[in-house]
């Protein structure tokens, strides 16, 4: 994360805010700050989403391409995450110094979308232990201020949202090996299911209580947080994976506060964001189809 120098006398008035449940900005220890989100940016890329969340700025492009099944899994396709911290997101992302967290994210990422009932890579299969879909998540950090971990979530889901795979047609089956044709029509494609994908959202122990969506300087004042990937399922919510950030360590009693708190943020994090996609899918649907100049 970006570090911020803060005196001690800003410490104890951030500490004593989120005591009194009125951080420095406002907000409540519940309240996340506001966000903006864009999808279909990039041309070349499957699918793209940027999302701002205060002075977080996060991009996210996905390719998509045919590879093959790994030998223990001939039934699944592939997601891979990649991390890179612009050297303008902070001063310690210069040279290789934004490497570790890069690191750090992608595999929690990966782990939040491991189980198979938050991401079924079943459903990126063509031809079992023949041909599969392999997606590469791209996501760069423009600008980092605070809250890294939920926001590239986010970015991610959107971006898988939008997110469409050329249907392939038919497959053909030439000295053992699959030959597929693939549509070439941009509006001939499927979607990614994305209804059980995981929210990460963090949980920042500052002093004795817990507060969601810290801000740089509120992570300055904690000595750990937790990361909670929470998915749902079948009308049922569970957590597929957690990460523990900072130096610090919790007790059993902070973790499961954390939790508590945690698990119904990422069930009103899911929905916004759902709806915000959804939104904006009809209005740039809208906007496509409206002739403009002469050719109206």
């Amino acid at each position: 994360m970006a570090n911020i120098a803060l005196s001690e006398a800003e410490k104890t008035f951030i500490l004593h805010g989120v005591e009194e449940d009125f951080r420095v900005d406002g907000r409540s220890c519940r309240d996340y700050r506001p966000m903006e989100l864009e999808t279909e940016l990039v041309n070349n890329a499957s699918g793209s989403a940027r999302l701002r969340l205060a002075n977080t700025d996060i991009l996210v492009g996905i390719k998509t391409e045919i590879d093959k099944p790994s030998i223990q899994f001939p039934e699944r396709g592939k997601i891979e995450f990649f991390v890179d911290c612009s050297a303008n997101a902070a001063p310690e992302f210069e040279g290789r110094g934004g490497e570790e967290l890069a690191l750090e994210l992608a595999d929690t990422l990966a782990n939040a979308y491991e189980s198979s009932l938050a991401f079924d890579l079943k459903d990126l299969c063509i031809l079992p232990g023949q041909q599969c879909w392999k997606l590469y998540v791209d996501i760069l950090i423009l600008e980092c201020g605070g809250n890294l971990f939920d926001a590239v979530s986010l970015a991610a889901k959107a971006a898988l949202y939008n997110t469409k795979i050329p249907r392939v047609t038919s497959a053909l089956m030439d000295a053992g090996e699959a030959d597929l044709i693939i549509s070439d029509d941009p509006h001939d494609s499927t979607r990614i299911k994305i209804d059980h994908i995981p929210i990460l959202v963090t949980v920042c122990k500052i002093g004795d209580c817990c507060v969601v969506d810290p801000s740089a300087e509120e992570e300055e004042c904690s000595t750990a947080s937790i990361v909670v990937a929470v998915s749902r399922r079948d009308d049922s919510t569970f957590i597929s994976h957690t990460h523990t950030v900072g130096h610090g360590s919790l007790h059993k009693d902070t973790v499961f506060n954390c939790l508590k708190l945690g698990v119904p943020v990422a069930e009103q994090l899911n929905e916004a964001l759902m709806k915000t996609l959804i939104l904006e899918e009809s209005v740039l649907g809208m906007q496509k189809n409206r002739s403009v100049g002469f050719l109206k």
